[in-house]
């Protein structure tokens, strides 16, 4: 049974990582919206793979974490609204870009929250990646006609194989699990290979393209080997778009190569809110108009009290797993 806030006594229920894989649920007072703000009961909140490292307990992390802390793909209904707030009531459903969404309640300031529309009522709708994949797909400049390469085929790599496919590309997806590669054909993807072997990778794109590579490369893992093949997998005067999260230390590049095929070299991370609210309000008109399909890549889904499993199984990624959802309000 899932947790249920006592809204008659403002109260709510937050997660607290106390230390490396450790969690606990608190009950706390629930947040009060000041001006320009909402308060949003929170339906759920997607797991991001960039909760990872924080949940390993890197040096550099502090436990215990604020309430809710890492949760940032949260969506619900407005419950509350503070002064000089235009155009949204209690009650409205939306996405919102917020940042202590593992939980049953998270203020949102109005310029980071999205309406969904009632063709999406009774849907999840983490807005921030998906957002995210339409942000990465307008970096990339993918155009008709184009050989696009996605190394890394989880969540992120789904979308922008549906979206790199309706524009007309043709693209080879490189996963390393066979249920990513099948999820990769379903969503359009011209070819798949296996990532295994980093040479045998690299001639079979080859093979594909007649020797020139591709003209985009988009790496969306945000690790040192899946960079590296990627700058070999892109074109003479191509683009190599960086999607991973690359978090746990620095990286080398072979800079002879970038620099010798005239690589155009994209960091797709947006850091302008008012950009990650564009994208997120593609991502609701897309989906909405169902040129994009989300729901079928949320594979499993937990209650805010199982929180901790759905970060383990987020790091272990077994066979068929694509997205994890924190349900916060059945």
């Amino acid at each position: 049974m899932g947790i249920t806030p006592d809204a008659a006594t403002g109260t709510m229920s937050a997660a607290i990582i106390t230390g490396p894989g450790k969690v606990r649920i608190e009950r706390l007072a629930l947040p009060q919206p000041g001006p320009g703000q909402v308060r949003v009961r929170l339906e759920g909140c997607g797991v991001c793979a960039s909760n990872l490292v924080p949940w390993a307990g890197p040096d550099w992390m502090h436990f215990p974490t604020d309430p809710g802390a890492l949760g940032h793909e949260g969506w619900g209904v407005i419950d509350e609204v503070g002064e000089d707030v235009h155009g949204y009531s209690v009650g409205d459903r939306v996405a919102a870009l917020s940042y202590h969404a593992y939980a049953t309640h998270d203020i949102a300031d109005q310029a980071a929250i999205a309406p969904l529309p009632a063709a999406l009522n009774g849907h999840a709708f983490p807005g921030e990646p998906l957002g995210c994949a339409f942000n990465i797909f307008r970096r990339s400049g993918i155009k008709p006609g184009e050989t696009v390469a996605i190394v890394g085929i989880g969540f992120l790599g789904i979308l922008l194989t549906e979206l790199a496919g309706a524009a007309g590309a043709r693209v080879i997806a490189i996963s390393r699990r066979p249920s990513s590669l099948l999820s990769a054909e379903a969503a359009g993807a011209s070819a798949v290979i296996p990532m295994d072997d980093h040479w045998q990778i690299i001639e079979k794109v080859k093979q594909l393209t007649s020797g020139s590579f591709c003209d985009c490369v988009i790496e969306a893992v945000g690790k040192q080997w899946p960079l590296d093949l990627a700058g070999e997998l892109t074109k003479e005067r191509g683009r190599l778009v960086i999607a991973g999260y690359h978090q746990d230390g620095p990286r080398q590049v072979n800079m002879q190569l970038w620099n010798w095929r005239g690589l155009d070299v994209i960091n797709a991370h947006e850091r302008d809110p008012a950009v990650y609210m564009r994208g997120i309000h593609e991502a609701i008109e897309a989906t909405a108009a169902g040129r994009l399909s989300p729901t079928r890549l949320y594979t499993h889904r937990f209650p805010l009290e199982r929180l901790g499993d759905a970060l383990d199984m987020t790091r272990d990624r077994p066979e068929g797993f694509i997205k994890a959802l924190v349900i916060c309000n059945e």
